[in-house]
């Protein structure tokens, strides 16, 4: 790391002799240049000019001043001057002049102006959040001048500091940390030379290896060792050349290897690898040199750590490795640059940048400036990888090749074998130069090696791969049997004929070609199969649009320019145009028009949003009818499109449990067929030689017959055997199934989930959010004043302006109804307003006269406070107040203590009962009983008082989902134990769960008590328990549940714990999500079944087990089989396509509308529980079994205690009774 001060690096380690010889003659040898740099704006370009100039032969010592603006640069003149130190400058980007040389002494002078003392701080820094915390302070300490060098670690809450005591203290430090807004504090501060010491070696710039390259991150210029805590790394690579199970385990085995590898996923089908490795350690350049290293191609897609997004350039123009460096130094120098590489070779260019600092145009403009040609690299090469057409056109080229000549091959063994029997009936033979030469023979070895050579060359390929690196896979098989197959037929051909037989000996020249042939048939048809299982992700990937319009916009709003671009050069804040019919971009804001828009691939509602000013928009979803600029907000990866393609991605990456017994029996399966292959050769050549069927045979001809037997029961047992259909039988099934789940808006994380989710017996539900729409909003009013004393509009104008000024959500609720009936008023002049914590709100309202007048006139009202269309209502009367979903219930006509018409001003209260009591307004018995009726009902009541009169009382419910009762009856029947799990108070959970059909409730849960719940329900009878919840305090519980439900509308935190994340938030989606489960399990299971059986059944009967009763399988019959058993699974799979998801309108039967009209009539039967109850828990999954009352009793003394002492916890889940407001 290079000094941040105005001091000199010190001398490169490589010079120290020439070092030692210019200190005799530094007169001589050594000169001093001073150079102008401009372009400078940060010490990162300090950091990169030091480093990168020091490193240069002849380079002693060079110290850069950001301040001055220059540089002096000690250097050897035989290799350097002046101006070309200077251009060596200019050259990373730079306008770099030189200005002087300077004689030796002023250097001496300049190094021994200031002793410096060094000191080391270590401050505590609390408040950082992420990494872009720490970039934050290590950028703005790290440039103060004495400040040597700053390490902040994230994990740990520290900081160590290594600065010059002259300038600063600890203290002051860790003030101005303190500044930056983060609590800081210094620990200990004390001398340290080894740290300075330390400091200079690592200043020292050397060429770092790869692993030391990982170790070291560069975030705005300032370089930091990552901690042990925070070194692991997780990257995910794009594997080409897999063909079979037996490759991903060695892939697997070997990779895992590499010193610093925590974990290796390889998934077959995806052709993609995930590892996970610790930076320290090792590097992803070095894990992808490894997978090369034993045969395989392996690009890395991203990195889930980084922060950083990766754009790959065409560059046209490179003419040596000069322009390279010259890119790579001037990309390198601009802000947000994190890494640049360009290859010559390739004429590509991979940079790593952040997208909040840069972007892709940013940078194809530094490299088009330095007069060279940029372009995105296409994106269409992820979805060429994902529908396998490159796979598919190289063995169908190898197909047509092996058809041309196996089509004669067929023919002339039909002719000379199966009709003639030439091999055993020399005078049937015909006989070509020599008699050892027949034509039959001839002709095959002709037609059979050009199939050898040409059309075998990709196995060849693959299996020497594997061979060289102790490995067997599918393809050596392959080899072996054509191998052997024509190395011994050309043997015994050539001893024939120099041993001048009298006739042509028994050959196999016909099973290369006739192998080949079907082989590479079924690669093929497997390879076109395996692209339409991913052909939901490549969909996926299409939605998105690959050009946008790009316009600028002038101050008045008028548009100035406009130009298409390509998508992936689109970057944050800029202006896009989408005309009527195009896709969105890009997720952003509306900033101008109106139109709608199709969001059916988020949202699965067919009907077109409407888009106006302010309204989001979503990647991916096509524009209707007008015209729309939208200001981008996130981009690239970021982006929401992005983010399901990446879940589906890393879900058809993830094993299921089922696919590590079929990968471990493949890693055997390869060796085991070779050996038995060996013994079916032996033993039949000791049981054909000794038959009776052969007894009168010479001894020559009786091995001969007997070698044919045994030879083309090897051959055969070598073609059957098919590790492939094995290792296909998961991987096949989970992508098709992942996939239909995601054009379906069920994105399913993988296999465990896939697999897990069909076994669960308990499914339990959140409240907030996930049954109900988790928007609270105002049902009702009950009044206790008379509309002629007090109007209903002024008492809600009152009300509105004190919660307007509330930030919680039943505050929000209470101002969105007021806004809703008064048409969005102004509000008067508030103050005084006061928060008290679990009870309410208090407000003091002046002006009102003059404020509601003006609302009046606005609103066409009579002048005398009452509203034309808001007739006045007799006691115990109701009725649906006009332009809203309300009902006014009228419970009294009682009067104002003060008139309104001598008052100016309103002290204004909200609350509970204790809110009230707490203010000294009296609470009747009738506001008591109509508190308590509406609490019964499960709605959320709040009392409001006006100059301490009790007005009215707000009910305000959250409404439950339309499709909830209707999910829950479904799951319900399906056999589920279902199960209400909420911190909502009893009454209100109870109202839920009739309302929605849930006969078991744990209300008053605690959010840090849902996870220990859910081990209770695990725990008893070991039961599957399955968790749906949607907030930040269901993650936990979503974690430690077997299979974790998330609503995608929820939190990022609970989207993340979970295995399943419900795109469309609908409850029926949880019915699919089991209902895919089951089904794709039972065709993995199937496909397993199928696989086993083909092989248990095929290599017995093609090593020859039948043949004493006739039945003989050919070696080319064997290879037709074995590609067929790869196709039919796969195929088995695709079957999944077929699967159709419920719907509201496949659920809704006669049968659940009798059961919704006893869920209407308030007669079904609930049993709630509170706190961690856990009488409920010891049941079967099926019936629901009522325990005993008393044991009941004996829990409820304890949670009642909890529940007094944690109210305000529990009000981070959702409301209780005593509501703050």
């Amino acid at each position: 790391m290079s000094l941040l001060d105005d001091t000199f690096l010190p001398p490169p380690p490589s010079h120290p002799k020439l070092a030692t010889g210019a200190a005799k003659n530094e007169g001589v040898l050594r000169k001093v240049a001073v150079v102008e740099i401009k372009g400078m704006t940060c010490h990162a370009c300090v950091n990169n000019i030091q480093d990168t100039i020091a490193q240069k032969d002849g380079i002693l010592r060079i110290q850069v001043s950001l301040e001055k603006s220059q540089g002096t640069i000690e250097y050897y003149v035989k290799k350097w001057t002046g101006e070309k130190v200077a251009e060596s400058i200019d050259d990373m980007g730079f306008d770099c002049k030189f200005l002087r040389e300077e004689p030796l002494i002023q250097l001496s002078n300049f190094s021994n102006d200031r002793k410096m003392t060094w000191k080391r701080a270590i401050v505590s820094i609390d408040g950082m959040t992420c990494h872009a915390c720490v970039e934050n302070i290590q950028e703005n300490i790290g440039k103060l001048d004495g400040v040597r060098k700053i390490v902040v670690n994230l994990e740990k809450k520290e900081g160590t500091i290594l600065f010059d005591s002259s300038k600063f203290t600890g203290e002051i430090l860790a003030e101005k940390i303190d500044d930056m807004g983060f609590d800081c504090k210094l620990v200990t501060e004390d001398d340290d030379s080894e740290v300075f010491e330390e400091v200079k070696l690592t200043s020292t710039p050397r060429k770092k290896s790869r692993a030391e390259s990982a170790v070291e991150l560069r975030l705005n210029g300032v370089k930091y060792t990552k901690d042990a805590s925070d070194n692991l790394e997780k990257c995910n690579f794009a594997v080409e050349g897999m063909t079979c199970a037996s490759c991903v385990q060695y892939i697997e085995r070997n990779v895992a290897k590499i010193e610093g590898v925590h974990g290796v996923v390889v998934a077959l089908i995806a052709a993609k690898a995930e590892v996970t490795y610790d930076g320290r350690l090792t590097s992803s350049e070095a894990i992808a040199e490894q997978i090369h290293e034993i045969g395989y191609k392996a690009t890395l897609i991203d990195s889930a750590n980084s922060n950083y997004n990766r754009i790959q350039l065409v560059i046209s123009g490179l003419g040596s490795e000069n322009d390279a460096q010259r890119i790579e130094s001037h990309v390198l120098s601009k802000s947000g640059i994190d890494s640049c590489s360009v290859s010559l070779a390739t004429s590509m260019a991979q940079v790593e940048f952040s997208p909040q600092l840069i972007g892709p145009r940013d940078i194809i403009q530094v490299i088009e400036n330095l007069g060279y040609h940029a372009d995105l690299s296409t994106r269409d090469d992820q979805i060429r990888r994902l529908d396998h057409s490159e796979e598919v056109q190289k063995w169908k080229t190898t197909f047509l090749i092996s058809l041309t000549c196996g089509i004669p091959v067929m023919i002339i063994m039909i002719i000379f074998h199966w009709i003639l029997h030439t091999p055993m009936n020399p005078e049937k033979q015909t006989p070509i130069f020599t008699p050892a030469l027949s034509l039959d023979n001839f002709l095959l070895l002709i037609l059979c090696t050009p199939v050898q050579v040409f059309g075998g060359r990709y196995f060849y390929a693959a299996s020497w791969k594997a061979i060289k690196h102790g490995n067997a896979n599918m393809d050596v098989l392959i080899v072996l049997a054509t191998t052997i197959s024509y190395a011994y037929s050309i043997i015994v051909l050539l001893m024939a004929i120099t041993l001048r037989w009298p006739s042509s000996p028994m050959t196999f020249f016909d099973v290369p070609p006739m192998l080949i042939v079907f082989i590479a048939l079924g690669r093929m048809l497997e390879h076109k199969a395996k692209g339409k299982t991913s052909e939901a992700l490549s969909k996926l990937m299409s939605l998105q649009a690959k050009e946008a319009t790009l316009v600028t916009m002038d101050s008045d709003g008028r548009l100035t320019s406009e130009k298409g671009i390509n998508i992936e050069l689109v970057q944050r804040n800029d202006l896009i145009k989408i005309v009527p019919g195009a896709k969105v971009p890009v997720d952003g804001i509306v900033i101008d028009g109106i139109s709608s828009a199709d969001e059916s691939f988020i949202t699965g509602e067919s009907m077109p949003v409407v888009k106006k000013q302010g309204s989001l928009v979503v990647g991916g979803s096509v524009n209707q009818k007008g015209v729309l600029i939208v200001k981008a907000t996130h981009v690239g990866r970021d982006s929401t499109l992005a983010q399901i393609v990446k879940l589906v991605e890393e879900a058809q990456t993830n094993r299921a449990p089922i696919q590590q017994l079929a990968d471990k029996i493949a890693g055997y399966f390869v060796p085991s067929v070779i050996l038995l292959s060996l013994l079916t050769l032996v033993a039949w050549i000791i049981v054909e030689y000794n038959s009776d069927k052969n007894k009168n045979m010479e001894a020559g001809d009786r091995f001969e017959q007997a070698l044919k037997v045994a030879f083309e029961a090897a051959i055969t047992v070598l073609a059957i055997a098919c590790p492939c259909s094995l290792g296909l039988a998961t991987p096949t099934a989970v992508m098709v199934g992942t996939g239909v789940g995601a054009t379906n808006g069920i994105l399913i994380k993988g296999g465990e989930p896939l697999e897990c989710v069909h076994k669960v017996s308990t499914i339990v539900f959140d409240k907030t959010g996930t049954i109900t729409e988790g928007r609270p909003r105002v049902i009702q009013i009950s009044s206790f004043i008379s509309p002629i004393s007090l109007p209903l509009r002024l008492c809600t104008y009152l009300i509105g302006a004190t919660e307007q000024l509330s930030e919680h959500p039943i505050g929000s609720a209470v101002t969105q109804f007021a806004k809703q009936l008064l048409n969005d008023p102004i509000w008067p002049v508030t103050n005084r307003f006061h928060v008290s914590a679990g009870n309410g709100v208090t407000c003091r309202i002046e002006g009102i006269k003059q404020a509601y007048s003006g609302l009046i006139l606005n609103n066409n009202g009579d002048g005398k406070g009452n509203n034309l269309e808001m007739p006045n209502l007799a006691e115990g009367e109701t009725m649906l107040i006009p332009g809203t979903d309300v009902t006014l219930v009228q419970v009294a006509n009682s009067d104002v203590t003060k008139s309104w018409k001598s008052t100016d001003s309103a002290n204004i209260i909200i609350g509970t009962e204790r809110m009230m009591m707490k203010h000294g307004i009296t609470v009747t018995d009738l506001v008591k009983k109509t508190l308590s009726d509406e609490q019964r009902k499960g709605n959320i009541s709040i009392i409001c008082a006006i100059n301490g009169d009790i007005v009215c009382i707000i009910s305000i419910a959250d409404q439950i989902k339309k499709d909830a009762p209707l999910a829950i009856y479904t799951l319900r029947e399906m056999g589920l134990r279902v199960v209400l799990l909420t911190g909502d108070n009893s009454k209100t959970a109870e109202s839920t769960a009739k309302q929605v059909g849930i006969s078991e409730v744990f209300a008053e849960v605690l959010p840090n008590q849902k996870q220990e719940k859910i081990k209770q329900l695990k725990e008893f009878g070991k039961h599957k328990v399955a968790m749906v919840g949607d907030g930040v305090n269901d993650s936990p519980a979503l974690a430690e549940a077997d299979v974790g439900i998330a609503i995608a509308a929820g939190s990022d935190v609970a989207i993340e714990s979970a295995g399943i994340v419900l795109v469309r938030n609908d409850l029926i989606d949880v019915v699919g999500a089991i209902k895919l489960s089951k089904k794709t399990t039972r065709r993995i299971r199937l496909n397993f079944l199928f696989a086993i059986i083909y092989n248990a059944v095929g290599i017995p009967i093609a090593a020859g087990l039948l043949r004493p009763i006739g039945i003989a399988l050919q070696p080319w019959m064997a290879a037709a089989a074995m590609a067929l058993s790869s196709v039919s699974v796969v195929s088995s799979s695709l079957l999944l396509k077929n699967f159709r998801k419920p719907s509201f309108a496949t659920l809704y039967t006669p049968k659940f509308k009798q059961h919704l009209k006893l869920l209407e009539s308030g007669n079904f039967d609930v049993e709630i529980h509170r706190g961690l109850d856990e009488t409920a828990v010891f049941r079967t999954a099926s019936k629901l079994s009522i325990l005993s009352s008393k044991m009941g009793s004996l829990f409820n003394g304890s949670t009642s205690s909890l529940k007094s002492s944690s109210k305000k916890d529990r009000l981070l889940d959702s409301d209780t009774e005593d509501l703050i407001v």
